[in-house]
């Protein structure tokens, strides 16, 4: 049985209204659970899945959210695996396939430097889900002591005024403080981000458990005044 009809025999069409919900400008949903994806994913991994990836259809969101899939469980090294990732990122073009092939890139946890290397340059892309591609790879795995000062500063210089890249920016952001307060507190009391952003940001962090609520009562306080934002809010 080939993909496509793999796919298809484990669509759900209840989960596909849900899932098209989320995703309201994403019009080749078919509805099929991200868990089940996942065991095909591992088992292409497991079997040719160079020749998959190079006869990969990719009509249907789960086509190319499976192909990500395949790039993450893959064996290869590293190389090779951001030129297949190179080859991926142009066909990200929403929030869901962005997210989970950045989570699926553990790779990047034995490789940071060459990872971060890699990705920077995707930041000042002119395109809305390569820079999203490269905050969540920022905020997956580059988090920690070693590597939040240049985080903050390359979050600081995004000026991509796409609603995904400013929600993946916020998120990051959120992340930082949840992690390291107090460098990205001293971020948040000097920085460049727009207001949209920075208020977004500041709301992720008091939606999070891991935040006590007298730090969130002070956070709240930081809130700017409101200004027109330019993007359009996807709904």
């Amino acid at each position: 049985m080939i993909i496509r009809e793999q796919i298809l025999a484990k669509v759900d069409h209840d989960y596909q209204k849900f899932a098209s919900s989320l995703l309201p400008t994403i019009t080749n949903i078919l509805g099929v659970r991200i868990p089940q994806l996942r065991i095909m994913a591992q088992r292409i991994a497991k079997a040719d899945w160079r020749t998959y990836l190079q006869e990969a259809e990719q009509e249907y969101f789960e086509e190319v959210m499976l192909q990500g899939m395949v790039i993450g469980y893959a064996e290869m090294d590293i190389d090779e695996r951001l030129q297949y990732i190179t080859s991926f990122v142009p066909k990200i073009d929403n929030w869901s396939v962005c997210d989970r092939f950045c989570g699926g890139l553990k790779c990047t946890t034995f490789h940071q430097q060459q990872v971060w290397n890699f990705i920077t340059p995707y930041l000042s892309s002119k395109h809305e889900y390569e820079v999203r591609f490269a905050v969540v790879m920022l905020l997956t795995y580059y988090v920690d002591d070693v590597y939040i000062q240049e985080v903050l500063e390359r979050l600081d210089r995004i000026k991509h005024n796409g609603y995904y890249v400013k929600m993946a920016v916020a998120w990051a952001i959120s992340i930082c403080y949840i992690h390291l307060p107090e460098p990205t507190m001293y971020y948040l009391q000097h920085n460049q981000l727009d207001v949209f952003t920075y208020n977004k940001a500041l709301q992720k962090i008091t939606e999070s458990y891991r935040i006590d609520s007298d730090t969130k009562t002070k956070i709240r306080l930081m809130k700017r005044k409101s200004a027109q934002s330019s993007i359009q809010i996807h709904k």
